[in-house]
């Protein structure tokens, strides 16, 4: 997964960095926005438009954050995924 939205995107859901991805990848859950690890393209245009610095590349997710690289891959099995996000 190239990119991964953590903790600060709960209840923010800014959608700053919606507007800028060029392959629609961030979803929205019903607390925070997720990056489809399947269709980020890494290349990175979302993470400097978070106006709370929750989008982080995989490698740098914080160490009291590494859980939210497992959520943003487990939300999208579940039986309610996100979904586009409303503009």
């Amino acid at each position: 997964m190239p990119y991964v939205i953590a903790e600060a995107c709960i209840d923010v859901k800014d959608k700053a960095c919606v507007d800028v991805c060029p392959v629609d990848c961030i979803y929205e859950g019903e607390k925070m926005l997720y990056i489809h690890p399947d269709e980020c393209i890494d290349c990175g245009a979302c993470e400097p438009e978070c106006p709370v610095t929750a989008i982080f590349p995989e490698e740098d997710v914080p160490a009291t954050q590494q859980q939210y690289i497992q959520i943003n891959r487990d939300v999208f099995k579940g039986e309610n995924p996100p979904h586009k996000p409303t503009r």
